[in-house]
């Protein structure tokens, strides 16, 4: 399969949020991180079913889903991290 940086990032960002969902998890946080999770690792699921779009159209579609799921994650980090759930450096990690 061809290069694609998008994806590979896409993959990349998601096993960091799943890492950090397991460390909320771990301190008895488990609303707010399951969504972190849901919407963190959705990125990456529409970037590659993106990729076997049956149209132009389609492939609009899959990645604007694709920006809106990213736009709820950053919403889910940053309320993360005005709790006081998520540290500086792990929530500074994820906005790179």
């Amino acid at each position: 399969m061809k290069e694609n940086i998008v994806r590979d990032k896409s993959y990349t960002f998601a096993l960091e949020i799943i890492q950090a969902y397991k460390a909320l998890t771990a301190r008895n946080e488990f609303v707010m991180s399951k969504q972190l999770l849901k919407s963190g690792t959705s990125i990456g699921a529409n970037i590659r079913e993106s990729e076997f779009a049956e149209s132009r159209l389609d492939f609009t579609h899959k990645l604007r889903i694709a920006l809106k799921e990213a736009n709820e994650t950053d919403y889910w980090l940053d309320l993360l991290r005005a709790s006081e759930y998520l540290s500086s450096d792990l929530y500074n990690s994820k906005q790179a």
